[in-house]
């Protein structure tokens, strides 16, 4: 049984969500030696299990294309900074910031503009039933699903399965959706400008690294690491919304601080992941207070233990929250394609 159903204290209650913003504004001053500490210790051990897996291919090693899996890991990492370069909290210096998250978005194939604005509506509107549709996981209502057609039902069970989820999805939207940022033309031109701009750097690089190394070994070393970071990234942004207890609400019932806090779950991973995965797992609060840098976050925990007990799930229960693919209104709480059945011919 999950643990995400755990009551919060009376001092946590759901009312009391907006009481911790103020709370937490203390955590959101980076440390600029911290920060760049960060990010060289993340870029070098990238670039040198890239360099291992190079040169294990060129020697005939092929078992040192083991290389590749840390490698992906560093290179999630690296997402994670760029991600809070978005936020303008890595440096808190929005130039600074926004130049780190443009260079590290060659690397992910992620246009840091178009991603930031996609990603600021999904923090402005998350768990919202009345904004559905923008950086987020599609979620349908039971009812809203009984009322598809047949043949709309099964292209939704199609998407939420899990090869499609964690299998084609990272490959459609690392290296096709991203692209081209459909949905963006509104609102100014950055993020078109972005993203041909990182589109025009990424081919530049690819061309240079053809040129020193062969495009065949480059594309069998690079193209597998994005994947694999890619698969990584989605799977830990599905289970940090997409568990049992989440919130969801519409209309007036909506509140940012009750959906921040209630509607992301505290990814509670074992020590390694928690650091390479840059205490995303820690998604309730930085939901709530998103200025936060993401190597703060612990200190939170450590300061207000009582937070790490809202919508706590561990690697293992996390697991579980595939099967979960509808939100039942009625009961406030995700279920299955099975639950959702058992429960209508239940009422029938």
């Amino acid at each position: 049984m999950m643990n995400a159903h755990v009551c919060p204290p009376a001092s946590l209650a759901k009312n009391d969500a907006a009481l911790w913003l103020k709370t937490l504004a203390k955590y959101r001053q980076p440390r600029i030696g911290r920060s760049a500490f960060e990010l060289l210790v993340t870029i070098v051990p990238f670039a040198g299990f890239w360099a291992v897996a190079y040169f294990s291919l060129a020697s005939g090693f092929w078992y040192g294309l083991i290389a590749i899996i840390p490698a992906a890991a560093f290179l999630l990492r690296l997402f994670m900074i760029q991600h809070d370069c978005g936020h303008g909290s890595f440096f808190a210096r929005r130039g600074l910031d926004d130049w780190t998250g443009r260079a590290i978005g060659v690397l992910t194939l992620t246009p840091y503009d178009y991603w930031r604005r996609a990603h600021a509506a999904h923090h402005a509107s998350a768990g919202n039933l009345d904004e559905r549709g923008v950086g987020d996981i599609t979620t349908l209502t039971i009812s809203e699903y009984r009322s598809l057609s047949l043949t709309k039902r099964f292209g939704y069970r199609l998407y939420r399965h899990p090869l499609v989820m964690f299998g084609i999805g990272p490959a459609w939207l690392f290296l096709l959706k991203q692209r081209l940022p459909f949905g963006m033309m509104t609102g100014g031109a950055l993020p078109w400008i972005s993203t041909m701009a990182t589109n025009v750097a990424i081919g530049i690089g690819a061309a240079l690294m053809a040129r020193a190394i062969g495009f065949l070994p480059f594309l069998l070393i690079h193209l597998p690491i994005v994947l694999l970071s890619g698969t990584a990234g989605i799977w830990l942004f599905y289970v940090q919304h997409q568990f049992e207890e989440t919130h969801w609400s519409a209309g007036e019932d909506w509140r940012f601080p009750q959906a921040a806090l209630h509607g992301a779950s505290h990814y509670d991973l074992p020590l390694v992941l928690r650091w390479l995965s840059g205490n995303i797992g820690i998604h309730h609060v930085h939901h709530l207070s998103s200025r936060i840098p993401y190597y703060r976050l612990p200190e939170v925990l450590r300061d207000h233990p009582q937070l790490a007990r809202i919508g706590r799930i561990t690697l293992w229960e996390s697991f579980q929250c595939v099967r979960l693919v509808l939100w039942d209104d009625r009961n406030q709480k995700l279920v299955s394609f099975r639950d959702a059945a058992d429960a209508a011919d239940h009422a029938a």
